[in-house]
Parts: C-alpha cells; sequence; structure tokens
C-alpha cells in the first residue's frame, strides 16, 4: 500500500488504541509507536475507570486481541518519533527504537527474573515497590514479554539471564533501531504525565511517609499493585483508618497548573469508595476549592457525599506535615464555610496531583502550536496532523475513547479525499 493509506498513531494508550483499530478495521494500514515497554497507557495502571467502574483489564484486553487478529497493525513499544517531515498525504517519519534486550522468542516463563541479582524501583507502580532489572511491567502486560533494564544491572547480571533462559531470548548486545516510514496522516495520541508532587513543597510528598498520590492510591488499591489490592499505608504497612484526600493538589495553582485537571475531583470521589469497601469502618474526609462532576457523574457525587464516613471540607490546604514522634500525618487547612483554620490527624493523606500534557516535557518533532501550559492547540495543526485526548486539555477515559475514534475517522476521510 502507500503512503496515503498508512496513519501513524504516536501513543499506544486508550485514546491511541481506539484510534488506530477503528483506522485498521476500516482498511487503512496502522503504524503505533509507544515510548513505554508496553501498550494500554495510563489506564492500565487504574484499579477501576468510569463510567462502569470496571477494572482496566475489560477494555484492554479486547483492544489487545482485536490488535492481534489485524493484519493493517504493525506496532513499536520503546519507540520514539524523531522526525516527522513532509505533508498531509506524504509524510516521511524517523522512529528510534530502544533496545530490550528480549527479543519475539520470549514465553513470558519467568525465569529470567528469577535468576536476575539486580532490582530497579517499579515505575509502573509509580515507586511504591521494586522489580528485578529483568521485569514484566505488569501481569497482563501486551506484549507479553519481558524486559531488561540494562542501567539497572551489574556485573554479571544480565549474563545470569542469558544462561537462565531456555528459548534464547535474551540478547544482551541488541542496539537502537532508526526505521523509517512514509504516511499519509499523522495521529498524536501520547497522553499525559501526573504533576510532579515534589514541587508542592508544603504538602509534604517525598518528606512525610504517609502522603502519597492519587495514581498511587490505584496502584495500592489494585490486585496487580504492590499490596495485592489492599489498601495499606507505605510506612508500616498498615491498614489506614482516617484518610484525607487534597483536591487541586498543583492545579488550579497560578505557581504550578493553573487550569483545572478535569479528572482529579472524580478520582477522588472514586478512590474513597476504594478505602470504604475495603475497611468500611475507615473515614474519610476530602479538603476541595469545589467539586466538579461532569455531566451524569453527579449522581456518583451524590452517592459518596451521603455516606456518613465521608465528610467533605471545603477548604484548602495549607501545610501537609508529619505528626512528632509516629507516622501520622498533620493536615492544616482553612475551612472556608466557618472561616476557622483546622488542624487535622490522619494515617494517610492522598494527593489529587494535576494531568500534564506529554508534550510539556517532550514536544513533538512538527513546528505545531501550544497552549503556555503545552497543550496542543488543534485548529492550528498542520493538515493531515490529528492531536487526540489529553494532548488537546484535560479529558477523562471515556472522552478520550469518544476522540480517537473521531481522529481517526477524520484520518480516513483525509485519506479518501487524496487516493
Amino acid at each position: 500500500m502507500n503512503a496515503d493509506n498508512k496513519i501513524l498513531v504516536i501513543g499506544g494508550g486508550m485514546s491511541g488504541l481506539t484510534a488506530a483499530l477503528e483506522a485498521a478495521e476500516a482498511g487503512s494500514q496502522v503504524i503505533i509507536t509507544e515510548a513505554g515497554p508496553y501498550l494500554g497507557g495510563r489506564v492500565a495502571q487504574l484499579h477501576r475507570y468510569f463510567p462502569k467502574l470496571c477494572p482496566p483489564t475489560c477494555g484492554l484486553e479486547i483492544n489487545f486481541r482485536r490488535i492481534k487478529e489485524n493484519p493493517n497493525i504493525s506496532f513499536y513499544t520503546m519507540a520514539e518519533v524523531t522526525q516527522v517531515s513532509g505533508s498531509a498525504g506524504n509524510f516521511d517519519v524517523t522512529i528510534k527504537v530502544q533496545p530490550r534486550y528480549v527479543n519475539d522468542r520470549c514465553v513470558a516463563c519467568h525465569a529470567c527474573a528469577e535468576a536476575c541479582t539486580q532490582w530497579r524501583v517499579n515505575d509502573f507502580n509509580y515507586g511504591l515497590d521494586k522489580t528485578k532489572a529483568a521485569y514484566l511491567p505488569y501481569d497482563m502486560a501486551f506484549p507479553q514479554q519481558y524486559v531488561i533494564d540494562k542501567s539497572a544491572c551489574s556485573g554479571d547480571c544480565g549474563q545470569k539471564c542469558l544462561e537462565a533462559c531456555a528459548y534464547d531470548a535474551i540478547e544482551l548486545h541488541m542496539t537502537p533501531q532508526t526505521l523509517n516510514f512514509n504516511v499519509g496522516a499523522v495521529i498524536m495520541a501520547s497522553g499525559w504525565e501526573l504533576y510532579d508532587a515534589t514541587k508542592m513543597d508544603n504538602l509534604g510528598f517525598g518528606v512525610v511517609a504517609n502522603v502519597i498520590t492519587n495514581m498511587q492510591m490505584e496502584r495500592l488499591a489494585a490486585s496487580n499493585g504492590p499490596t495485592g489490592g489492599q489498601i495499606l499505608r507505605p510506612s508500616d504497612q498498615q491498614v489506614p483508618k482516617k484518610v484525607a484526600f487534597v483536591q487541586c493538589a498543583g492545579s488550579r495553582d497560578e505557581n504550578h497548573l493553573p487550569y483545572c485537571s478535569y479528572i482529579c475531583c472524580m478520582a477522588s470521589l472514586k478512590q474513597a469508595t476504594y478505602v470504604r469497601e475495603k475497611a468500611p469502618e475507615a473515614e474519610v474526609y476530602i479538603f476541595y476549592i469545589d467539586i466538579r462532576t461532569p455531566g451524569r457523574y453527579e449522581q456518583f457525587y451524590w452517592k459518596v457525599r451521603d455516606d456518613e464516613n465521608v465528610h467533605l471540607i471545603r477548604g484548602k490546604v495549607a501545610k501537609i506535615t508529619q505528626e512528632p514522634g509516629t507516622d501520622n500525618v498533620v493536615v492544616v487547612a482553612e475551612n472556608t464555610a466557618t472561616g476557622d483554620k483546622q488542624s487535622m490527624v490522619f494515617d494517610m493523606v492522598v494527593l489529587a496531583a494535576g494531568m500534564v500534557p506529554s508534550t510539556k516535557a517532550s514536544p513533538f518533532p512538527l513546528p505545531l502550536s501550544y497552549t503556555p501550559d503545552g497543550f496542543v492547540i488543534q485548529d492550528l495543526l498542520p493538515p493531515g496532523v490529528y492531536a487526540v485526548g489529553t494532548l488537546k486539555g484535560p479529558l477523562d477515559v471515556t472522552k478520550s475513547v469518544q476522540d480517537g475514534t473521531g481522529a481517526a475517522l477524520k484520518s480516513l476521510i483525509a485519506l479518501g479525499r487524496r487516493s
């Protein structure tokens, strides 16, 4: 097929997968690139997601099967698009693929990890635990293929993995590859990053042991997370009986993220139900500026609000510190409803950290226009280039998937006009 029928999708999260599958099932050839070692993006790290509050494995498993069965789709993980030139209908694209040090003969037997002697911080679990330097990103990772983190290896660590593998799947001398493609359209779906909570020095993240982010809470609640689905505070692995959620942690703040990150209120309300389900006697406090629950999600808010063990406090948190002599957390906040300054002690605090577009740290290799916050300005995109989901502004999973479908349709229409 010529370039007029090829689409490049940058990013293998839910919006990128949706765009790729819709376009491929309509007859186009699709190339997916993903910077990480697996497809699925942030959704794979969630315990549950809206609107059905089902585990992400449901939707991801279906999409992975669709990819396997569709010959129109090829994908590259650990891949970065380094150059794009040309115009609609005729883009020349350069992709750099980093070595995985494990080839397609891998059957995920775990022998390499058992033999491996070195450890690395587990980024899938947001640093809450560690994996071996030879690791499977998560239990349902697609591709179901191990990775060797060479930066964590030392001594004869890699050699031990090589000797343990019965399938000749370990290739310690892999080198980066450069691939070139000619495509007719480009869909950017590289997603978002969690705002660096250490930048909010008044909120104690990284200093106070039992202050975590909202994404870390997702991993604690997930059955494939570091605690097997038990919500345990990091310092002593005890079940927290009193948990605070701090809204707008970095968002709507001119010193950090001036915009609303859209998902945070719903994420904290959802995570309040995690705490209440797993520890029915636990109390939850949510400190908020205002609760934003778009559309039909208002009813979910009412359900959480009416739980007698959930307390909503309208107030901005000023300071979070560790209680002297304990692992407990002290939260100082102003209750704007009463005007009182409150100091309360909690077992654990969850920061609703905001959403930052991936382009903020890694601008796309085309002369695109961005807002000061790094979001792509859709109306100023070149013909044949389409931005999806959270690259344009904060969105939830449902709207990102819908946007992926829209981008696929726009790409197909544009290619049809040129064929």
